[in-house]
């Protein structure tokens, strides 16, 4: 008897840690770096929304998301390089592959971080251009935290003095801050919207 009690009721603490897992909602960053400075301000995102309890925080490539993992997320922040005044190809191609029909993506956060090479180098066009994008989905697009990351966060990571910083840094402290606040802000977003449902 005591055995089936126990069974019981370690089923019972399962079902509730299922539950309760189901009820968190979950954060994806995808990204694409090629010199480190977009997984740095990644890892930065991860931080910001990894603050807020009760949130699971995915953080992968472009090229490691599945669409499984687009439609199980809360939210989806994208993180690029600034090319040509526009996110990268393999950016461009990534929000390109995204489920469309059906509109798997409706309501869910949308925000965008990204890195330029210098000042007026192209970044909030870049931001806006992704985040145009998400709209077309149905999402429900967010910047940073304050007005100085109104369009999400970006770093500038060449021009002088940012291209200076010390030795074995890849991108300004200022800069991972405002990536820790959009990861914040839109992580506390999506427990409110999840409770909310």
């Amino acid at each position: 008897m005591r055995k089936l009690h126990g069974s019981l009721l370690l089923v019972f603490v399962l079902s509730l840690n299922l539950s309760h897992a189901q009820q968190q909602p979950t954060v994806l960053i995808a990204y694409y770096s090629v010199n480190g400075h977009t997984k740095s301000m990644a890892d930065a995102v991860a931080k910001g929304a990894r603050a807020v309890k009760n949130v699971t925080v995915k953080v992968m490539t472009v090229g490691e998301v599945k669409k499984d993992d687009l439609i199980s997320a809360d939210a989806i922040i994208v993180g690029s390089p600034v090319h040509n005044a526009n996110a990268t190809p393999e950016v461009v191609k990534f929000i390109a592959s995204w489920p469309f029909a059906g509109a798997p993506l409706f309501n869910k956060i949308g925000a965008v971080f990204v890195t330029a090479g210098g000042i007026s180098a192209g970044e909030e066009l870049t931001q806006m251009n992704i985040l145009h994008s998400m709209l077309l989905f149905g999402m429900v697009v967010v910047g940073g935290e304050d007005w100085t990351s109104a369009f999400g966060a970006s770093a500038i990571t060449s021009e002088k003095p940012f291209g200076e910083t010390q030795k074995n840094v890849v991108v300004a402290d200022q800069f991972l801050k405002k990536a820790e606040g959009l990861g914040k802000r839109v992580a506390e977003l999506a427990v409110r919207l999840k409770h909310s449902r």
